[in-house]
């Protein structure tokens, strides 16, 4: 009797967007110009689908449906490109063929953030107070002194969008949290309420969802905070 093929699980919409923003940072990174089939840093849709049917086994739907998510968040842009054609009774007509490609924003993401990423205190003369900010590896920028549990929030981070045991809706109210635990470690004085607060739903949440490790390593920093 022959083997059947072994199914392969079903990958999740943040693997699929992950393989994604990767296969644009790629094609950006190895383009000899600035749009195109095969040299491309922006491509059609057509050749991406393509491509990562090829390479990962994608379907049109998973591409669709991401590619859609991606650009939403700003990770990806569409560049359209407008053309006419003029029939043969004198018609014009407008054709539009869109081009994506990835963007600072994604780039930062799988690359990391850069010394041209753009400063969210631009502007503002940091020296004068006295601190130190420092950008973390999700692109957040904290307090040099709070160097550690913001590395520690960042890792927790990664874990919470990567866990199967929460549904999208939980793993954006735990991020966004996270992100705003984060914001108040860039202040001269944070405000140790709203952390404490933030903090106490958090760690409930990633107890529950199995990340109760990840989560016991910010544990200390936050609670040195409060000494």
């Amino acid at each position: 009797m022959a083997k059947g093929k072994i199914k392969q699980p079903e990958l999740r919409d943040d693997q699929v967007r992950q393989i994604m923003l990767q296969y644009f940072f790629d094609r950006n990174k190895n383009a000899t110009s600035r749009r195109g089939k095969a040299t491309g840093a922006a491509a059609p849709i057509s050749v991406i689908r393509a491509e990562l049917k090829d390479s990962h086994g994608l379907s049109i739907q998973q591409v669709q449906s991401n590619l859609t998510y991606l650009l939403s968040q700003g990770w990806v842009e569409d560049q359209p490109i407008s053309k006419s054609f003029t029939t043969s009774k004198g018609g014009v007509i407008p054709a539009a063929t869109s081009y994506f490609i990835i963007t600072a924003a994604g780039i930062d993401k799988i690359g990391g953030p850069s010394e041209f990423t753009r400063d969210r205190f631009e502007g503002i003369r940091i020296e004068a107070t006295g601190q130190n900010i420092i950008t973390l590896g999700n692109g957040n920028q904290v307090n040099a002194r709070y160097r550690e549990v913001g590395e520690a929030l960042s890792d927790l981070r990664e874990a919470i969008k990567l866990s199967d045991r929460l549904d999208e809706n939980a793993k954006v109210d735990l991020v966004v949290d996270i992100d705003s635990i984060q914001d108040q470690l860039a202040k001269p004085n944070p405000n140790k309420s709203v952390i404490q607060g933030l903090w106490e739903g958090i760690n409930r949440a990633a107890s529950v969802a199995g990340l109760a490790e990840a989560a016991s390593k910010v544990a200390p920093f936050i609670a040195g905070l409060f000494t």
